[in-house]
């Protein structure tokens, strides 16, 4: 392995958007064998970065950089400021958003990798958009590739409920 593959500079990684959440890539699944990818998340202000949605498949683990993202896990709902560790267990309904006017990040490690391509996937098919929502035929079949159960109906009730901007 080079040490190009090792190493992520502050400005490095590939970066990716959909809508008011980006992913940028700081360690692939290829980099350990599945074991893990970490992936940064600059988040918008008053941005939902995720509706309500249950991976099958893997854990997350965020870390809060900067900035004060709302979380919910479950019915519980809460505000993670910078230095919070929040653990998104699978099978758990989760959401999280960005609470304040100014950008957040979260250090995301994802537990096994393979989940971190989702969002790369995921942007091409928001860049593909006429309407600036995803096709909903091919959305449904990245969620089932990546094993997403994706609540759609949560979306206007998480905006409202903490005053996002859509």
């Amino acid at each position: 392995m080079r040490i190009e593959d090792l190493v992520v500079s502050p400005e490095g990684g590939e970066l990716v958007w959909l809508k008011g959440l980006g992913a940028r890539y700081l360690i692939n699944g290829e980099h350990t064998a599945g074991r893990l990818a970490v992936v940064e998340h600059p988040i918008k202000p008053r941005a939902l970065a995720s509706p309500m949605h249950t991976h099958e498949r893997e854990d997350e683990i965020s870390f809060v950089i900067a900035g004060r993202v709302g979380v919910q896990i479950g019915d519980q709902v809460l505000v993670a400021e910078p230095g919070t560790i929040v653990f998104k267990p699978r099978g758990i309904p989760h959401a999280f958003w960005n609470e304040s006017e100014e950008q957040a990040r979260v250090l995301e490690m994802i537990t096994p990798a393979g989940f971190d391509n989702y969002f790369r996937e995921m942007a091409v098919i928001y860049a593909d958009s006429t309407t600036g929502m995803p096709d909903p035929q091919r959305a449904a079949a990245l969620y089932a590739k990546y094993g997403l159960k994706l609540d759609v109906a949560s979306i206007p009730q998480l905006i409202r409920a903490h005053n996002l901007r859509s």
